[in-house]
């Protein structure tokens, strides 16, 4: 669990923004649409085909108290899942994405 929760945080500290995702989620699949509309620039890690992702998955349980993906992170603060990605004020967005170095 403990190299999980690293793998977890370097991602995290490491880009701008994070979605942890399942490649089969229709709400990751939104998620990751509306990034790309917005034409941020966004790292992904499908935890449905990474060896660790259940235990990556675990590990983010135990970070962010939010067990479903996705699971998204903008300039390292954890913004939630889907809905809450999209109902950002989109000013408000745009700027975090900017801060973050995605835009």
């Amino acid at each position: 669990m403990a190299n999980a929760k690293t793998t977890a945080q370097n991602l995290i500290n490491e880009n701008g923004v994070v979605v942890f995702s399942k490649s089969y989620c229709p709400y990751c699949v939104a998620s990751k649409r509306f990034l790309e509309k917005l034409g941020a620039e966004f790292k992904v890690l499908e935890l449905d085909q990474t060896p660790d992702g259940q235990a990556i998955q675990d590990a983010l349980q135990e970070i962010t108290s939010q067990r479903t993906v996705p699971n998204i992170f903008i300039g390292q603060k954890h913004i939630g899942g889907n809905s809450d990605l999209q109902s950002q004020n989109p000013a408000q967005l745009k700027k975090m994405l900017t801060d973050a170095g995605a835009l």
